[in-house]
C-alpha cells in the first residue's frame, strides 16, 4: 500500500474553503500513483488541504466510495454505469497514460524486442513458453535470445491496469477475448501474480525470463527493460510521450459516456497500442460538502498547474476542452 500525502489549496468559483489545514481521502487506482504523489509535493508549499491517498488498487478504490468510506475513488477502469447511477456517483477523468511491458531477459537491452499484440497474448495464455520460441526468434531477427523459460506476471489484486492490458489483449488476440476476456480480475491461464504496480515491477525485476505489464511511469522509475510493440498499423513502436500522444490524440471524447472514452488499439503510423484514461468517482451527494469541494479544488489545481509534471512522468495531460466540461459537471451536479 502507499500512502500519498498532499497538501493544496486553491479557488474554483462556487466552493469556499476555509484556509487552515484539512484533510480529505481518496483511495484506489495504482496507475495513476505517480503523478498524483508528483502533484501534492508541487503544491504542498502553497496550499493548506491534506490529500490522503491510499494506492490499493481500482477494484479497492471503487469499494470505498461505494461505501463511502473516502472521499473520492479513483479507478484506471471506469466503472459500471448502473454502478455510478446507483452510488450518485459522478466520474471523471484526470489524466491518460500508458501501459508498458517489461522484460527480464539476459543480454536484452532497452526496447531491442519486438513483440506482435497476438504473441504476447499467447505468451500470457501459457502457449509460448521459451524466449527463444521460432515465433519470437521470427520477430527479433539479430537479437540473440536464451533457451530460457518465460515468466508471465499479472496483478494479483482487482486493478484497472489488468483492465487495460486485458482489453488489449482481447483486441488483439480473439482467442484471449474469447477465453479470457478484459476485466479488473480474470483467470489467468499461466504465470505468477504480484501486488499493485510496484509489486509486478519488483517481481519482473528480480526474476530472470519474466514479462510483465505496468504503467509507464513505474518502468521508468525502477530503471526496467521494456519492449517495442506492433502497433494497429502493423508499425513496430518503442513506448515514448510521442507514441502515447499520437495514440492519445484519437480519442473520441465527444461520445463517450461518463467521459469512459476508449483509446486502446488506436490507428496511425506512431501510435502506441496501451494507453488508456484514469478516472476518478466522486459522490454528488457528499456527506461533507466541504471535504468535497476540496477534492475539487485539488483536481482542479492538477487541472491548471499540474501539466508539466504528469508529462514529465509520461502521461497525457487532458485536453482543454475536456477539462472544460469537466468543470462544467462539478458545478452542476455536485451538491455544494
Amino acid at each position: 500500500m502507499k500512502i500519498v500525502t498532499t497538501a493544496l489549496a486553491i479557488t474554483l468559483a462556487g466552493f469556499t474553503v476555509s484556509a487552515q489545514a484539512q484533510q480529505i481521502t481518496g483511495a484506489g487506482a495504482t496507475f495513476p500513483a505517480p503523478v498524483y504523489s508528483k502533484w501534492g509535493e508541487a503544491a504542498k508549499a502553497a496550499t493548506g488541504i491534506e490529500l490522503n491517498y491510499q494506492a490499493i488498487g481500482s477494484g479497492g478504490g471503487q469499494n470505498q466510495i461505494l461505501n463511502r468510506t473516502v472521499d473520492f475513488g479513483a479507478s484506471d477502469a471506469p466503472m459500471d454505469a448502473a454502478k455510478l447511477e446507483s452510488g450518485n456517483l459522478l466520474q471523471f477523468p484526470t489524466v491518460m497514460g500508458a501501459v508498458v511491458v517489461i522484460v527480464n531477459i539476459p543480454g536484452v537491452d532497452m526496447n531491442a524486442m519486438k513483440l506482435p499484440g497476438d504473441l504476447v497474448a499467447d505468451i500470457y495464455a501459457g502457449k509460448v513458453s521459451k524466449w527463444n520460441d521460432p515465433r519470437i526468434v521470427e520477430a527479433n531477427h539479430g537479437l540473440t535470445l536464451p533457451s530460457l523459460a518465460i515468466a508471465p506476471v499479472y496483478r494479483a489484486d482487482g486493478s484497472g491496469t489488468t483492465y487495460v492490458w486485458t482489453s488489449y489483449l482481447s483486441a488483439v488476440s480473439p482467442a484471449w477475448k474469447s477465453t479470457t476476456g478484459a476485466a479488473t480480475s480474470v483467470k489467468w491461464p499461466a504465470g505468477a501474480g504480484a501486488k499493485g504496480n510496484d509489486g509486478v515491477a519488483a517481481t519482473v525485476r528480480n526474476t530472470k525470463g519474466a514479462i510483465g505489464y505496468v504503467e509507464s511511469a513505474y518502468a521508468t522509475q525502477n530503471k526496467l527493460i521494456t519492449t517495442q510493440l506492433r502497433n494497429k498499423a502493423g508499425h513496430y513502436v518503442t513506448p515514448t510521450p510521442e507514441t502515447f500522444q499520437a495514440a492519445a490524440s484519437n480519442a473520441n471524447w465527444k461520445d463517450a459516456k461518463n467521459y469512459a472514452v476508449d483509446i486502446i488499439d488506436q490507428p496511425g503510423d506512431k501510435s502506441w497500442p496501451i494507453v488508456s484514461t484514469t478516472f476518478i468517482e466522486l459522490p454528488k451527494d457528499p456527506k461533507d460538502t466541504a471535504r468535497s469541494a476540496n477534492v475539487i479544488k485539488f483536481f482542479d489545481w492538477a487541472y491548471k498547474n499540474g501539466s508539466g509534471i504528469a508529462s514529465s512522468l509520461d502521461y497525457i495531460p487532458l485536453p482543454e476542452a475536456v477539462q472544460s466540461a469537466v468543470r462544467s459537471s462539478w458545478a452542476t451536479e455536485v451538491k455544494h
